[in-house]
């Protein structure tokens, strides 16, 4: 199981909107041990917004961990997902801008180095 590999970084990102205020919340896994959670509040924003934050502070802490080359996203959000890589012009544009940027020095990092999107319904 990819959870037990040392090198293998487990996310499950989740994001709701209630009373409008957006509720990002991150978990961070490895070897079976949960080493990161993190929790985002915010208002006037979009569930899409919510999710791709969540899934994108995500992604930037998982790929900061030292010795982990494969990140394992679990995500109930897939079509956020999908808009985050989109490289045409859209409203969420500075959010791909970012993630690539950190997916870059992950991959360059070394080539072997993976990411996975699981999608989870709610």
């Amino acid at each position: 199981m990819f959870s037990l590999n040392h090198l293998h970084a487990l996310v499950i990102s989740d994001a709701s909107i209630k009373n409008n205020m957006a509720t990002s919340i991150a978990y961070i896994h490895a070897c079976n041990k949960p080493i990161i959670k993190t929790m985002h509040y915010a208002v006037n924003i979009t569930s899409t917004e919510a999710k791709l934050f969540a899934i994108i502070c995500s992604i930037n802490q998982a790929v900061n961990l030292p010795g982990i080359s494969k990140i394992v996203i679990i995500t109930d959000s897939i079509h956020a997902v999908k808009r985050i890589f989109k490289s045409l012009i859209h409203p969420f544009q500075t959010h791909s801008a970012f993630i690539s940027k950190e997916l870059r020095k992950f991959f360059l990092t070394n080539n072997d180095n993976s990411i996975a999107f699981l999608e989870c319904p709610s």
